[in-house]
């Protein structure tokens, strides 16, 4: 796909960065997105904006969604002057959120029906990784669609996957994130039990720290419950996303998972407290006045 023309819906806080990137790298590009700001910025660069999914789509060689849920995902897919409705043979749509794996899988084989192909590409790493193409990008789909894009992709991203059949990204990234997520809430209210036995959390962080359990997270955890620094740059409202959606794959799938339950009850007890916007190991909190009431 040469010089191709490139539709981008989502410019949050992750997508800005993505879009600013692809122009320094000389794409043209048609944007969409509810951040005004970050539009008007993209246009200053060069971009057009438009007003329908429709309309971007029937523009664009490459359309590239960088949105929060699947529902999301679906209703600019399905909907009304919607991507489906103005995708053009040849063209390629790539999910880089984090979306249902079943989901996925029926929007890429609708598309299909339009000769039109899809990625599900999650990221990893940071909005400034993006700006500067340094993303971990974990796509999925079939080869040829995955050739096809992949000059692009490589721009955007240090650290290329191709992970197999469409939907095996968003498993690949569901599984990612239940366990980092859990290992979060757990190391959390570790660190409260320990305040509410009397142990000194900066000796428990560098007795477990010592061993095995040493980790990231577990530095992300040590940094809230002891020094009062919250990092980890990941919401529990999206944190809460992410798991409802891995017990919803797992589902699918024909299994159970009762350790993402808990997380997942966890995660939804801290939302309903208001916490949502807080870093996953501010649920550090819930657990000691929990243990306080």
């Amino acid at each position: 796909m040469s010089n191709p023309k490139i539709g981008f819906i989502g410019l949050g806080q992750m997508g800005s960065k993505m879009v600013e990137c692809l122009q320094n790298n000389g794409f043209d590009l048609l944007v969409m997105g509810r951040n005004k700001a970050a539009v008007a910025q993209t246009v200053a660069r060069g971009a057009v904006e438009v007003s329908t999914p429709k309309e971007l789509a029937e523009a664009s060689d490459i359309v590239m969604l960088c949105v929060t849920t699947s529902d999301v995902v679906e209703s600019l897919i399905y909907g009304k002057n919607g991507i489906l409705a103005g995708i053009k043979e040849g063209a390629v749509v790539i999910d880089f959120g984090t979306s249902i794996p079943a989901s996925t899988k029926k929007i890429g084989a609708d598309l299909a029906k339009k000769g039109a192909g899809m990625l599900d590409a999650p990221l990893g790493r940071s909005p400034m990784h993006a700006k500067d193409g340094l993303l971990n990008i974990m796509a999925a789909g079939d080869i040829e669609t995955f050739e096809k894009v992949k000059p692009v992709l490589d721009v955007q991203g240090e650290n290329v996957f191709h992970l197999g059949t469409l939907g095996a990204g968003h498993t690949t990234k569901l599984i990612n994130n239940f366990m980092g997520m859990t290992t979060a809430c757990t190391m959390s209210q570790a660190f409260a039990v320990a305040k509410q036995a009397g142990i000194d959390g900066q000796q428990l962080f560098e007795i477990m720290s010592a061993g095995p359990s040493n980790s990231p997270f577990m530095q992300f955890c040590k940094n809230y419950a002891v020094d009062g620094v919250s990092d980890l740059g990941f919401s529990i409202s999206n944190a809460n996303k992410d798991i409802a959606y891995f017990v919803q794959m797992i589902t699918d799938i024909g299994t159970r998972s009762e350790i993402a339950e808990g997380t997942s009850a966890n995660l939804q007890t801290a939302l309903d407290a208001g916490m949502g916007e807080g870093n996953v190991p501010e649920i550090y909190d819930m657990f000691v006045k929990r243990g306080a009431a």
